[in-house]
């Protein structure tokens, strides 16, 4: 599994995406309120870049006229076609056991940086930075 370093993780603030090329692919990594999600920016139903398309939630109802949002921030909806995938798991919300997105494992870490043609001294790291393992 190969690691790919994409950014610190306050760069990619909650409910946002970024999309990154990693191993000739294409990568959304969302922030859904300080955990991180990474998915594959390619829709299975028709192609489409996923990973652009609007971040919503889970309309629900239990009598008529009376709806309510949950898990707001954890849907993508396709900009093509309007399919809807759970960011967390990649399933599809209408046939989740049969439709999904490929999904990428996603880790906030501490760096050292280091230049190995330097004598190198301790380091205090304090920023965490996203790492992605494809």
């Amino acid at each position: 599994m190969a690691r790919h370093v994409i950014c610190r993780a306050g760069e990619l603030p909650p409910g946002e995406v970024k999309i990154v090329e990693a191993e000739k692919r294409s990568i959304g990594i969302f922030n859904i309120r300080g955990d991180f999600y990474a998915l594959r920016n390619t829709c299975p139903h028709k192609g489409a870049p996923l990973c652009r398309g609007i971040i919503t939630g889970l309309v629900l109802s239990d009598k008529p006229l009376q709806m309510q949002m949950t898990r707001n921030g954890e849907i993508l909806r396709c900009p093509w076609h309007g399919w809807e995938f759970d960011i967390t798991t990649g399933r599809s919300v209408y046939n989740p056991h049969r439709m999904r997105v490929k999904t990428y494992d996603v880790a906030v870490e501490q760096l050292a940086e280091e230049d190995p043609s330097v004598e190198t001294y301790p380091v205090k790291v304090e920023e965490d930075y996203i790492v992605l393992y494809v």
